[in-house]
């Protein structure tokens, strides 16, 4: 990227050399790359963790093989695979990370499923289990079930033996339901209403996640039960130009003051979860979440939803379709595919 817009911005480049790590650094051999909504909001230029400079090259998280280690790193070992969140960089054959912030993958674990570990799976698990613990048979509600979060919400609900409410357009409520989800079209009826119905004697949800932002915030609070817990994670209405900066900030505003003012709304409460965020302040969480998410994917326990495997030049549609929405699972991007080898 050369400049910040829409997808057209997307260009491949080839360079005449490989890169070299400095010291700390190692060169990955990238085998996959995830693709997903907060791409297409460093894209425009409306994510708040990363503004440039440009130019530079997209792409939030990687899976591949360490090929070169700088003089003096020991580990991670050179050929082994490893995961990263990088934020940019990841659309490429190759990338420089520092060795320290990488995360080993087991070995018989397939790269395009992995590569859905660092930022879906991990902001899922640790929304789910590092602000409260729900008993088995505890209910959630998932804004915009059908994204790569939201999929991954499910599984883990599944996993930890949750109860799930997602909410979708009306073409992607199969999706929900495969994950053993009740579904509702957000479009159709009242939303609020529509929840609380499927709870037990009406009370609402224990946790509700939202990454739509702004004054949807609201919406989402309305569906809590006495002590339950909004945890926000986005801002996709401000990301696409729906919402102004201003408004969404109102919406972190909410947070704060329905947290600071508990006890005037039934104990219920509200969070924000920033996965870079907490990787800075908590590294070792960071790693330990997600080595126990690798361990969950290589028994089978989760199965994340990968519904195409692309080249790198595919890189520009992807984004359209992203930016249309409804795709119900994760487009992963294969550095290495050439002439249909993977």
């Amino acid at each position: 990227m050369s400049r910040f817009g829409g997808p057209e911005v997307l260009q491949v480049v080839e360079e005449s050399a490989n890169p070299e790590p400095g010291p700390g650094e190692v060169r990955i051999k990238v085998l996959a790359a995830g693709t997903g909504f907060t791409d297409t909001m460093i894209r425009r230029g409306r994510y708040p963790d990363f503004k440039g400079p440009l130019p530079f090259t997209l792409g939030y998280e990687i899976v591949g093989v360490i090929e070169k280690a700088a003089p003096g790193v020991v580990t991670p070992l050179e050929g082994q695979m490893v995961a990263d969140l990088c934020v940019v960089g990841g659309y490429a054959q190759f990338a420089i990370r520092p060795a320290r912030l990488l995360v080993p993958v087991p070995d018989g674990i397939d790269p395009a499923e992995a590569v859905c570990i660092p930022l879906a799976y991990l902001t899922a698990f640790q929304m789910l289990t590092r602000y409260r613990e729900l008993p088995s048979g505890g209910t959630i509600l998932v804004i915009g079930a059908s994204g790569t979060v939201g999929t991954a919400l499910l599984d883990l609900a599944r996993h930890l033996g949750l109860k799930a409410i997602g909410t979708c357009s009306a073409a992607n409520l199969p999706v929900i339901e495969r994950l053993g989800a009740a579904a509702i079209d957000y479009r159709a009826g009242d939303f609020v209403h529509s929840v609380r119905q499927l709870t037990p004697g009406g009370t609402g949800v224990d946790i509700a996640f939202d990454a739509i932002g702004g004054a949807h915030f609201s919406r989402s609070f309305a569906c809590l039960a006495p002590g339950g817990l909004l945890v926000g994670y986005g801002s996709q209405t401000m990301a696409v130009g729906r919402e102004s900066l201003m408004a969404a900030g109102m919406g972190l505003a909410r947070l704060k003051l329905w947290s600071a003012l508990s006890f005037l709304y039934g104990g219920r409460s509200a969070v924000f979860y920033s996965i870079t965020a907490r990787r800075s302040k908590h590294p070792e969480d960071f790693k330990a979440d997600m080595a126990m998410l690798f361990q969950l994917l290589r028994a089978g326990t989760i199965r994340p939803v990968v519904i195409e495997r692309l080249p790198l030049s595919a890189a520009r549609e992807v984004h359209t379709r992203i930016d249309r929405g409804g795709l119900g699972g994760k487009i992963v991007l294969l550095p290495w595919y050439v002439n249909g080898l993977r």
